[in-house]
């Protein structure tokens, strides 16, 4: 089933005093392809009192197109200042938004989403009327009729994230709104960790995922919601670190299917969600472990090469993108780890190749993949602005900095577009997008350089300029110095569906020391900020605060240095 769908995107409230309307397209019997020509969400992200940033995804149910061109009216003063994605116009009260060079093509069922920011002053209501290359679009009161408006739960739309609201954890956002100034993040949405079989019906009294899922049909109201879960339990899990080891054992494939991938599908397949979108976040730190920590290399693990011999994470991830994209709301991204770890030549291209052999292992398609998340529980800034991969130094190449280290990238983002591209290359939809999670990538503070570097070396050029902060890019246990990053939002940039924070700030990533325990996890040294480092982080410290304690434990210090080094500050 294919993730780009003809219909499309309901009405949501999204700021106080804006509401937003949009109709989902009833396809016909006989072709599935929607009755209307195009279909419009037009949505405010963010207002304030004397402006506004707003987003609109096109979705086009007609013909396929090489160019076009969307108008709409305002009743009241508003004025586009900005935009990006498209080329914006204004003449008195009528706006049209043109094709970019790189976005003209939009095929039958095909959706381009673009934003812009305005002012205004008074009330900025809503464009009622917009038309596509001269024909209008389908816009209504947003009523739509049915299950409270919203999408048609039977079909899947091309970005989960368009015209929705995210689910807030109540858990998170309690102990977040406990910590002194807490308060002001929040109400952010995280991800869900399924983290362990027991986490299906909850641990210690917790929300086992039932009732998150109930309480996200609390919060949807009559617009769009996105839940997100964070599907983590593979057998020998994460192969290369002790901190985040599991509970299965490396040939417990069996008890991975039948305790906890088909539990979560039964539970997902429950009509009573199907009005929900579900994004699954597929098995961090596995695959990419394949590649990077096996056979020959200085980094390799002898439990990642019994992972990559006996098979169970490619069945694993088959296994699970098969039961799971079965489902019709439920779209499926993958760990594509980050550009820190795959953006090296010898990893990027084999990468793409072993998560397409892991998409259609165990029945499953690419179709049952929407996409692929980067920066999962990570730290690398979403974007270097002092420098690029293509600058040089008195003839020395940004790739022979000590920190870029003949990578191709320099930040998540240039990392995450471009590897979309190697993955629709080898034979992913063309319609895939990728996540990029913000949550402690932001990297502000006194700390944050405000221009490059100084130019006596390409290092000092790099190492002045370059906002990530850690001592190397391998570090990855509680950083010192990291900051809270982007806030969640969708279609930020081309090709990425949406910065998310997936992993809920001020949950720890391992313990600083030995703590026992009955969750499976373990000790790593990378998370002790007295360890010297091995061949993943160049024998370099740790950075990793101190005082931890385990893995998605609550971590008071860290969630108070995130705020304060965040990026754009709070």
């Amino acid at each position: 089933m294919s993730r780009t769908r003809t219909a499309l995107l309901a009405a949501l409230v999204l700021v106080a005093g804006a509401s937003g309307t949009a109709v989902a397209a009833a396809p016909s019997a006989d072709t599935g392809i929607a009755a209307i020509p195009c279909s419009v969400d037009y949505k405010v992200q963010n207002q304030w009192d004397t402006g506004f940033t707003a987003a609109v995804t096109i979705t086009n149910n007609g013909a396929a197109k090489s160019s076009w061109a969307a108008k709409w009216s305002y009743a009241g003063n508003q004025q586009i200042t900005s935009g990006w994605n498209a080329k914006i116009s204004q003449s008195g009260t009528a706006v049209t938004a043109a094709n970019e060079t790189y976005n003209g093509s939009l095929g039958t069922g095909s959706s381009v989403s673009f934003g812009f920011n305005a002012s205004y002053s008074g009330t900025n209501a809503l464009p009622t009327t917009f038309t596509l290359d001269g024909v209008t679009c389908n816009v209504d009161d947003g009523s739509g009729g049915g299950g409270g408006g919203g999408t048609d739960p039977g079909t899947r739309v091309d970005n989960p994230y368009a015209g929705a609201k995210v689910y807030v954890n109540p858990e998170w956002s309690a102990k977040a709104a406990a910590e002194t100034g807490g308060s002001r993040v929040s109400s952010q949405p995280t991800g869900v960790w399924l983290d362990r079989i027991a986490a299906i019906a909850g641990v210690n009294g917790g929300m086992g995922l039932r009732a998150h899922l109930d309480a996200a049909l609390a919060q949807k109201g009559t617009g769009e919601e996105v839940v997100q879960l964070v599907v983590y339990d593979l057998p020998g899990r994460d192969c290369a670190a002790l901190a985040s080891n599991g509970e299965l054992g490396p040939t417990e494939i069996g008890r991975y299917e039948s305790e906890f991938i088909d539990p979560i599908a039964a539970i997902l397949a429950d009509s009573k969600y199907a009005a929900l979108r579900i994004v699954t976040t597929i098995e961090i730190d596995s695959l990419p472990n394949l590649v990077t920590n096996t056979g020959s290399k200085a980094t390799a693990t002898p439990q990642c090469d019994t992972m990559l011999a006996n098979g169970n994470y490619v069945k694993g991830v088959g296994y699970a993108l098969n039961k799971l994209g079965a489902i019709p709301n439920v779209y499926n991204y993958i760990d594509a780890g980050h550009h820190g770890w795959l953006g090296w030549d010898d990893n990027f291209a084999p990468s793409a190749n072993l998560f397409y052999q892991a998409a259609n292992a165990e029945g499953a398609t690419v179709n049952d993949v929407a996409g692929f998340i980067t920066n999962t529980a990570n730290y690398s800034a979403l974007k270097e602005n002092n420098f690029t991969i293509n600058d040089s130094v008195n003839g020395v190449s940004v790739r022979q900095s000590k920190w870029v280290d003949w990578n191709r990238y320099v930040d998540e983002q240039s990392y995450a577009q471009a590897f979309r591209s190697e993955l629709v290359s080898v034979g992913f939809n063309s319609g895939i997008g990728m996540l990029i999670d913000t949550s402690r990538n932001g990297w502000g503070g006194s700390a944050r350089p405000t221009g490059p570097g100084a130019t006596t070396s390409v290092d000092t050029y790099v190492d002045g300029g370059r906002y990530d902060r850690r001592i190397q890019v391998g570090n990855w246990c509680n950083q010192s110095g990291a900051g809270l990053g982007e806030r969640p939002q969708a279609a930020p940039a081309t090709g990425i569906d949406a910065y998310v924070w997936m992993k809920p700030p001020g949950e720890s990533d391992g313990s600083s020391t030995a703590i026992a325990n009955d969750e499976g996890k373990g000790f790593d040294r990378m998370c002790d900020p007295t360890y010297t480092g091995n061949a993943r982080n160049g024998n370099n410290l740790s950075g990793a605060l101190a005082n931890a304690p385990l893995s998605g434990h609550w971590f008071s210090a860290q969630f108070q240095q995130l705020m304060a080094n965040a990026y754009p500050p709070l």
